[in-house]
């Protein structure tokens, strides 16, 4: 039996995944053969592979808008209790100055990745023979891409994480080989179907949405409001479309799955690295998955008594 655990994309709310497999792996002992991540999940898989879900804690608690940005493209004000993404216009000229194919830069996230996603993990991940794998979307070639760490050095490895992260326009742009790399969401944000075509027989899935729609978007207020509601709404299908896809071929291949979601909407604008928030959006997650196990197991006890 092969067991995989899959964490969708959904930048800041990647906390919440986090809880959910520190409740997974910590409580359950749950012990995977397969990780696959697309976009903040690609950062994930690496630390959990070797059950370093303290560190990875640590990461997700602690970062914030410097952390992730060399520049960036947005000014994030506060608006009746609600944090609201405007232009930060200057940034943004000074990127087109400088030849920049997008309005903001992260390189200080790739920064991130080299010193939290060390060669000696890398090697350690690769000597215990568990396979961590992360999406990323080949603009170039049209076509979503799978890189397993089986596959790749350690410097390319690191690449591709930061390019599964990179949520181009506002973030960086990956020329590797040839070919320019962005999110791994925007072609597969739910990448079950890849767990189940490397063999995976048992998947956890961590989907970083609500499994019905909760909300309507309020008018957007300027040019990248608008821009992230369309990308929202394209993502929102795409990853409706993986899940289905995902079902599809787990009841083809009599593959168990089990599906996470969030139980309400975190935010709706994942781009916000919030230090208190995301700490209480791991304790969340830990919450939400231990209260489904707590679900499953009184039907359990009632199917037995009946």
């Amino acid at each position: 039996m092969k067991k995989a655990l899959v964490i969708s994309g959904g930048g800041s709310k990647g906390a919440f995944a986090g809880g959910v497999a520190q409740y997974l792996m910590k409580n359950k002992q749950k012990k995977y053969d397969l990780f696959v991540g697309s976009s903040t999940g690609s950062l994930m898989v690496s630390h959990l592979a070797l059950g370093q879900v303290d560190a990875l804690k640590k990461l997700y608690t602690t970062v914030n808008q410097h952390t992730i940005f060399s520049n960036s493209p947005f000014v994030i004000k506060k608006i009746h209790g609600e944090k609201v993404i405007s232009i930060n216009h200057l940034n943004i000229l000074w990127n087109f100055i400088n030849g920049r194919k997008t309005f903001g830069e992260s390189k200080n996230l790739r920064k991130l990745i080299k010193n939290n996603v060390t060669e000696e993990m890398y090697l350690e991940i690769k000597r215990n023979k568990i396979e961590a794998v992360v999406a990323v979307s080949n603009l170039s070639a049209n076509e979503v891409e799978y890189k397993s760490i089986n596959d790749c050095s350690y410097n390319d490895f690191c690449d591709w994480i930061w390019a599964s992260c990179n949520y181009v326009p506002f973030m960086s742009l990956l020329n590797k080989n040839g070919c320019e790399y962005a999110d791994g969401g925007f072609g597969c944000l739910v990448p079950i179907r890849e767990a189940i075509l490397r063999g995976a027989t048992e998947i956890d899935a961590i989907i970083l949405e609500t499994e019905v729609t909760q909300i309507n978007r309020i008018k957007s207020k300027n040019p990248f409001s608008l821009l992230f509601d369309v990308f929202d709404f394209m993502l929102e299908h795409v990853e409706r479309h993986n899940i289905t896809i995902g079902k599809l071929s787990a009841k083809h291949h009599d593959v168990k799955l089990n599906l996470y979601y969030t139980p309400t909407v975190l935010t709706t604008n994942s781009l916000v690295f919030d230090k208190e928030l995301m700490t209480k959006w791991w304790k969340a997650g830990y919450k939400h998955a231990k209260r489904k196990d707590d679900d499953t197991m009184n039907e359990f006890r009632v199917d037995l008594l009946s």
